[in-house]
């Protein structure tokens, strides 16, 4: 981190972190610019803070001990990348998956630039098809996750 935006920016993704955790996703609205551009937007995801709001809605609804543990941060003036672990139980529905009572651990990257302390644009990669491989409607690969 270059200055004192950098330090906010990274505070800002700890709490989006937070919030998400927590279960307290009105806590988004504050931190995600209403007119952010997500370039990797998950399936079904709407625009906007609203459509973040509601996907993590819709994920601890899935998971409801759903959480991401950042493995790795770095972060400059403006931007902030972070490689994370997603980890949940299978509890509810999930892409039309009726609760399975499977553990996912997937990993995650997302690189978010930041302007005011608030997410104006995203890109990011989640590891999908592992979380349909462990709920067992996937074909599973030989894989070793950490």
């Amino acid at each position: 981190m270059e200055g004192p935006m950098g330090h906010r920016n990274v505070e800002a993704q700890r709490r989006f972190v937070e919030a998400v955790n927590s279960g307290k996703l009105e806590g988004l609205r504050a931190l995600i610019d209403p007119g952010v551009v997500d370039h990797d937007p998950a399936p079904g995801q709407g625009p906007g803070a609203e459509g973040y709001v509601q996907f993590f809605h819709e994920m601890r609804t899935a998971f409801p001990d759903l959480k991401i543990e950042i493995k790795h941060m770095i972060a400059d003036d403006h931007n902030v990348a972070v490689a994370y672990k997603l980890t949940g139980i299978h509890r509810g529905l999930f892409q039309d998956v009726p609760a399975t009572g499977h553990t996912i651990i997937v990993r995650g990257v997302q690189i978010a630039r930041f302007y005011g302390g608030r997410m104006v644009e995203r890109w990011g990669a989640l590891d999908e098809l592992g979380i349909l491989e462990q709920l067992g409607v996937a074909p599973g690969r030989n894989r070793m996750m950490a």
